[in-house]
């Protein structure tokens, strides 16, 4: 995971990038798996028959697609499948180009295409391409890497992905505006685009909204029953989008799966000190704070098992924790010693440490401090994994020792793979992480009802309640790790427990947990499961069609 070169302000991530708060004082961006600012860089092989002749730096401006062929055999089926990397051109109202979406769509051959599943996947950032799903978790391939070392430099294995989700519904990986191959068609490239179309909470809902009908209609799938599957920030998006197509264009969903999910950022610790009188981060970021030192063994008393115990962790947390925190200067100085006392024994930080940061750690703290008496930091992203510590005079960790371990092979493997197999791309730069688009991100957010951006943090929630109220048959899946400190578990269980609607419909939201990190799939056991979670969610709520077609 990178981060800012400066050691003089607190930095957060974007995407798997800490950036400076003091360069941005209130975005708080999250890590969806992606790469580290080396691999960006990564050659492109020699051109295709997909590439544009002449600047590579532009793009085509119209719509661009190259099929190819072949055959996976996922969840005990054997599937072939055609493959459509292409791009799909957006315009504005008066039908002028903006921009071009870039996507990989996987359909399986036989069957009555019409009627079987589909499902739309995305990563987040801002400024993320779709990679990590891609090549990590459900495309047809897969790019092995260790476990929780290093994976060792070039040439990387490429397998065939038995966990695939092409045994239940055809997949489309879209990469956001900015990322991948998408690209905005300004007047250099024949089109009237601008930054401000799509970049901010809004209107990539809209540019993804708008990507998803003109999608259907291409390939006539409007009677399939239809998934958004989003990760990190994706699942941001995916509440937004859910809105807009409930909304403005009458799309019912028939489910969305969330992964890693953050749609209130009031919740988020990443810099929950940048914003005093919000104590909830810390108390739903507490519970990811006792799994991360129970699973390196430094709790002064261990549990023998992570359950029950994590439950009892919950409860503290949201009782006397918060409360105590909430009491604010008026907390007695005993009751606080008592609290820190409380604390360091589930969280394995010291007292003085606890009573320093005035009961009140971030998580790029906690990853700096947990190991340091190793000289170790634990990732973010997944803190089962640790490294050696680059500054123990730091206050905040200095880089994600997941992102170091499997960064490159993630970025390698995508450009490999896009080109050599899909025959799309040449030339054309792949980007897996912009930190241009995130620094121009609007975070600003109207909300359903209102007519007018709510100057707050970040908040979803009203839209998933939205889009579920409207269409009371809608189900949600959330997926969580239980050592991913860049968005805990315990706060993805709370904001759905806060939905604004009626309490009968939380019947359509289940929940799955794993003892992973946020990217939940980098362990093979975990995808297995994942895909079996996933699988079992869009054959019931997709008619049986996912069986039959």
């Amino acid at each position: 995971m990178l981060r800012s070169s400066s050691r003089l302000a607190p930095s957060r991530h974007l995407n798997g990038v800490r950036m400076s708060a003091f360069r941005r004082p209130f975005v708080l961006l999250l890590a969806i798996g992606a790469m580290p600012l080396a691999a960006l860089a990564a050659a492109a092989p020699a051109d295709t028959a997909a590439s544009k002749a002449g600047n590579p730096e532009h793009y085509w401006a119209t719509p661009h697609s190259v099929t190819t062929q072949g055959e996976v055999t996922a969840g005990g089926q054997h599937i072939r499948y055609s493959a459509d990397a292409a791009t799909l051109i957006l315009r504005n109202k008066d039908g002028k180009p903006t921009g071009e979406m870039f996507y990989v769509a996987y359909f399986k051959s036989g069957g009555d295409a019409s009627r079987r599943p589909i499902a739309f996947l995305y990563n987040g950032g801002p400024g993320g391409s779709s990679s990590p799903l891609h090549m990590g978790a459900f495309g047809p391939v897969r790019v092995v890497t260790k476990g929780h070392t290093h994976t060792p430099p070039a040439p990387y294995q490429l397998v065939s992905n038995q966990y695939s989700l092409l045994d239940v519904c055809d997949l489309v990986f879209v990469d956001a505006m900015g990322t991948g191959f998408s690209r905005i068609l300004g007047k250099d490239d024949g089109g009237v685009g601008t930054p401000k179309e799509f970049y901010g909470v809004d209107p990539d809902a809209k540019a993804f909204a708008r990507f998803i009908s003109q999608f259907l209609s291409k390939y006539g799938r409007w009677n399939s029953p239809k998934y958004l599957i989003g990760e990190s920030y994706g699942t941001t998006r995916s509440a937004a989008v859910a809105n807009v197509l409930e909304q403005e264009d009458s799309i019912d969903l028939n489910g969305i799966v969330l992964l890693s999910s953050i749609l209130n950022f009031d919740t988020s610790v990443d810099q929950a000190n940048l914003n005093p009188g919000v104590n909830l981060p810390y108390a739903l970021a507490l519970p990811t704070y006792a799994a991360v030192a129970w699973y390196h063994k430094v709790l002064p008393q261990p549990p023998p098992a992570l359950h029950p115990w994590l439950e009892e962790v919950q409860t503290w947390a949201m009782g006397p924790y918060l409360q105590a925190l909430d009491a604010g200067s008026t907390l007695p100085q005993p009751q606080k010693a008592g609290i820190a006392a409380q604390m360091a024994r589930y969280t394995g930080l010291p007292e003085s440490y606890i009573l320093k940061a005035d009961l009140r750690v971030t998580g790029p703290q906690f990853e700096q401090q947990l190991l340091l008496p190793r000289d170790e930091s634990t990732g973010r992203l997944d803190a089962r994994f640790s490294g050696p510590t680059l500054d123990p005079l730091a206050e905040y960790v200095e880089y994600d020792p997941e992102i170091a371990a499997i960064g490159s092979a993630y970025t390698s493997a995508l450009n490999g793979y896009v080109r050599s197999t899909l025959h799309f791309g040449g030339e054309h730069h792949y980007e897996f992480l912009s930190l241009d688009i995130n620094s121009q991100w609007s975070m600003l957010h109207t909300p359903p009802g209102q007519s007018t951006p709510a100057y707050t943090a970040p908040n979803v929630l009203p839209d998933l309640a939205a889009a579920m109220t409207i269409n009371p048959d809608l189900k949600v899946m959330v997926n969580a790790g239980y050592f991913d400190l860049a968005t805990p578990y315990y706060a993805a269980v709370y904001q759905m427990q806060q939905l604004p609607m009626a309490a009968n419909l939380q019947k359509n939201i289940e929940y799955r947990f794993y003892d992973t990190g946020h990217m939940i799939y980098v362990a093979p056991q975990a995808l297995a499961l994942l895909h079996d979670n996933i699988a079992q969610f869009i054959r019931a709520s997709s008619g049986g069609t996912a069986a039959g077609h």
